[in-house]
């Protein structure tokens, strides 16, 4: 075996070609003991899918009760855990499509791209397409196949609803590489954010666990059992009284860190939808960009760190505040 193909399965195995799996777990709480198993992941799923689709996965044994394979009518009890393993979708569902991309940086090796919020950053259930993968095929024709067909390129992922850069790599040699910095916690990632409340200091670090809430598996919470170690350094930028304007750089990278770490002192994202606040400042999806990239050059070993302006509905976010 060569030195690459070594580097890249020792990534694979560590984990850090993905940020989390694509195995979701959770644990049964008392209100839905007795419930049909193939109903309970039907309701609540993610994203919407259909209960013959949930079906499908429990005969094919991508569902697990307590470890072992179970039948769509399979009724739960407290405290059961539910493994679910998600299929990956046929790489048939997978096309290429022109959709508008704006480049930060773009060569043999890497592409940085500034993504839209909206955009869902690879295929999977409920997003088969208009994805930025499926907008990276179409424009590059030239991704690594590391983390295997459904997400050529992808070395890191940013939520649907946060807007800013994020990296994809064009060969294999440069998607080890990228893995291996974000492993080391080495790459700059800063994000511009909007929170509710007045923050009482100018600069601090959250230094608090992250994993799936047991009883929720569409949310993420600070937490002891079944977690790992997440880092937020933040730093006041602007003060609006009950909303205030953050920088906040990641020493790690979690899915829905900075989101889950906000909510946790008590200042939310304005607009998130899960960890947010019904009432008070809004916006469409979470006021959150990702503002400064930079990372090693796989090839050059040159550092390059890139920024993307915050975008339109941001500033108008900021524009209202200011002006009140």
């Amino acid at each position: 075996m060569n030195d690459l193909n070594k580097d890249v399965n020792e990534l694979a195995d560590s984990g850090a070609l993905e940020e989390e799996r694509d195995v979701t777990e959770w644990i049964v709480a008392a209100g839905n003991a007795r419930e049909r198993i193939d109903k309970y992941i039907t309701e609540t799923w993610e994203d919407e899918i259909s209960r013959s689709q949930v079906q499908l996965w429990i005969s094919g044994g991508y569902v697990k009760v307590n470890g072992a394979p179970v039948k769509a009518n399979y009724k739960l009890y407290e405290g059961d855990k539910v493994a679910v393993t998600v299929p990956e979708p046929e790489v048939t569902d997978l096309i290429a499509q022109d959709i508008p991309l704006e480049v930060a940086y773009e060569d043999s090796d890497v592409i940085v791209v500034n993504k839209a919020r909206g955009m869902v950053v690879h295929p999977a259930v409920g997003h088969p397409s208009g994805t930025l993968v499926n907008a990276l095929m179409y424009h590059c024709k030239d991704l690594s196949g590391i983390n295997g067909e459904i997400r050529p390129g992808i070395v890191h992922r940013i939520d649907k609803d946060t807007s800013g850069l994020i990296m994809a790599a064009k060969n294999d040699a440069s998607h080890a590489s990228l893995s291996a910095q974000l492993k080391e916690h080495s790459v700059t990632r800063r994000y511009i954010a909007v929170v509710h409340g007045n923050l009482s200091h100018d600069k601090g670090t959250v230094d608090a666990p992250i994993g799936r809430d047991p009883h929720d598996r569409k949310l993420y919470m600070v937490t002891e059992k079944n977690s790992k170690r997440s880092v937020t350094h933040f730093t006041v930028l602007e003060r609006f009284g009950d909303c205030t304007l953050l920088e906040l750089q990641l020493e790690t990278g979690r899915t829905h860190q900075i989101r889950v770490h906000m909510k946790f002192i008590g200042h939310p994202l304005v607009g998130d939808p899960i960890y947010g606040r019904s009432k008070g400042t809004a916006m469409n999806g979470q006021a959150l960009h990702a503002a400064v990239l930079g990372f090693v050059h796989p090839s050059t070993g040159e550092y390059k760190e890139f920024s993307a302006p915050i975008p339109a509905d941001m500033e108008d976010l900021l524009f209202t505040l200011r002006s009140r």
